[in-house]
């Protein structure tokens, strides 16, 4: 076995190690210098908010967007009506969107419109690297936002940093515990006994690589303590609390892997899900209402499954750029500017919309086309780094170059 293989073996990615050094061992969660749970859900592809949260009233999204790819006031694409939106425009989620409805009604919801990277770039790849790294322009930053605001609490444990799949994030680059998890009964090291002891004896050295290996063997054998099981040594599967019912989709099962990790109390304390699929070029109105199904049910799921957390919880979902006023040849819409983004949790000033709106005219569109971006999205990030993680004198670190602008006040 090569060394470098050891860590896909393990079926983990220690990125965060490997980049920052080894913190020492895990610690108890009472260290973390915060209670708060954060989750950062992450749509990758730059979903529509136009078709997501749709001004209906509006006439230049009336006459501008074929009928298949606007929600309506009415007939088979009618809109779920909005309280609490921007001035005069009636705004309304996607007839898909029910579950997020509720929670909307609940005012466990908050929806920010017109906001994103204040930079016009329409690149996947430029837009998605600067928002994870909480910059508006390219500059010379390795680490991303949620890694830097992590290196600032004194005390983490192995679990304090969690990503919900089988790549670490940009966010999460440069984070001294951040842990990759597929699924929890894939995290183990795949072989029998006798070869697990002659892995875990040949990174027994002190180098860079040993003590990652052993933070890797070390949390490994963490979680599976802690997983549930049965007098044959088979793990119980995990049943969802609330009614949260799951879809048995890659984003429902990595909601619900960050769901049981919490209930396990091993300290997490930031997650993000990557939830890819958005770049709809084409046969949007085919492919968009599954999405946003999927989107909807299964936060409605997660939110319900943890119930009992909802005072430490705050889950923001967010995209690079949304998508163009006006489709496209391919029945589908290409990419936009500006988006809205969620904020739910049960310290979310819900039930509400925030933002400024400045329609949809030819003038006040992002070179004629796109939807502009009047928040800058460091300006929500400001907020929940100021307000539910506390990060206070740490804030110029870990959003650099950014002026503070006047808070929205989505959270209390």
């Amino acid at each position: 076995m090569q060394r470098r293989d050891f860590l896909q073996v393990c079926g983990t990615a220690t990125a965060g190690m490997m980049l920052t050094g080894i913190s020492g061992l895990a610690m108890s969660p009472a260290d973390l210098a915060t209670n708060e749970l954060f989750v950062l859900v992450f749509l990758r592809g730059g979903a529509d908010g136009l078709q997501l949260v749709a001004p209906v009233n509006d006439r230049h999204y009336f006459a501008d967007r074929e009928q298949q790819l606007r929600v309506t006031d009415q007939g088979d694409n009618m809109g779920l009506i909005l309280k609490n939106g921007l001035g005069t425009v009636d705004f309304r989620l996607h007839p898909a969107a029910a579950p997020l409805k509720e929670l909307y009604d609940a005012n466990q919801l908050a929806i920010i419109h017109a906001c994103g990277l204040k930079n016009g770039t329409r690149s996947h790849f430029d837009a998605q690297d600067m928002i994870e790294k909480g910059i508006q322009h390219k500059q010379n930053i390795t680490e991303g936002w949620l890694a830097r605001y992590l290196n600032t609490l004194p005390n983490k444990t192995n679990f304090s940093a969690i990503a919900a799949g089988a790549a670490m994030p940009l966010s999460l680059w440069g984070a001294p515990t951040a842990v990759s998890v597929n699924g929890l009964g894939d995290f183990a090291l795949q072989a029998d006994g006798h070869f697990n002891n002659l892995i875990r004896q040949a990174y027994s050295d002190q180098s860079v690589l040993g003590r990652t290996a052993l933070q890797t063997f070390y949390t490994i054998d963490l979680l599976q303590k802690k997983i549930p099981r049965r007098g044959n040594g088979e793990a119980v599967p995990y049943r969802p609390e609330g009614n949260g019912a799951y879809m048995e989709d890659d984003f429902g099962k990595s909601l619900k892997n960050i769901a049981q990790l919490i209930k396990l109390n091993l300290g997490l304390h930031v997650a993000t899900v990557d939830y890819g699929g958005w770049d709809t070029h084409e046969y949007q109105a085919y492919r968009f209402p599954g999405l946003v199904k999927s989107l909807s049910q299964n936060l409605h799921a997660f939110y319900n499954d943890l119930h009992k957390y909802h005072g430490r919880l705050t889950v923001l979902v967010m995209s690079e750029f949304g998508r163009r006023l006006k489709g496209n040849k391919s029945n589908g819409t290409d990419h936009g500017y500006g988006n809205a983004m969620f904020a739910l949790g049960g310290n979310v000033n819900g039930g509400r919309m925030y933002g400024q709106w400045k329609g949809l005219e030819t003038e006040n569109l992002d070179n004629g086309v796109d939807l502009s971006v009047t928040t800058d999205y460091r300006n929500i990030l400001q907020e929940l780094l100021s307000k539910r993680l506390r990060a206070g004198e740490h804030l110029p670190y870990i959003l650099p170059s950014y002026n503070a602008e006047t808070p929205l006040n989505f959270l209390l």
